[in-house]
């Protein structure tokens, strides 16, 4: 059974940071791409960030670039989100998702599996 279990999440002032963690078991963590989405009250679900599974190519959304960081631990079959400067519009719930493809997407129907999500708060 695959499961993708996110942490990290939280309230902080803008400006602030957060790491967010997810951690994946029941698949081959090494033959996946992996990637960040966020969904607001109200919003559909969107693309935030992307890392392909040998972690040689990442690739972010334009509101996020220069502010937030994907990484991976193979060894740890887990990905990272490091989230810095952070914008009272940064607040959603945050999911990692993962596909069987070299390539990272932008589409959240070409994930394969999720994550149950964790809030992300900002305040102002």
């Amino acid at each position: 059974q695959v499961q993708l279990v996110e942490s990290g999440g939280g309230l902080v002032q803008a400006g602030g940071s957060l790491r967010l963690s997810c951690t994946a078991s029941g698949l081959t963590f090494r033959r996946y791409t992996m990637g960040w989405f966020c969904q607001a009250p109200g919003k559909e679900r969107e693309f935030v960030a992307g890392i392909s599974r040998s972690d040689d190519r990442t690739y972010y959304t334009d509101s996020v670039k220069g502010r937030f960081a994907i990484s991976r631990d193979n060894a740890k079959n887990t990905v990272y989100l490091q989230m810095n400067s952070l914008k009272p519009e940064d607040t959603a719930v945050y999911y990692c998702a993962a596909r069987v493809s070299v390539v990272i997407s932008t589409d959240n129907h070409e994930y394969t599996y999720w994550g149950q999500g964790t809030q992300v708060t900002v305040s102002s």
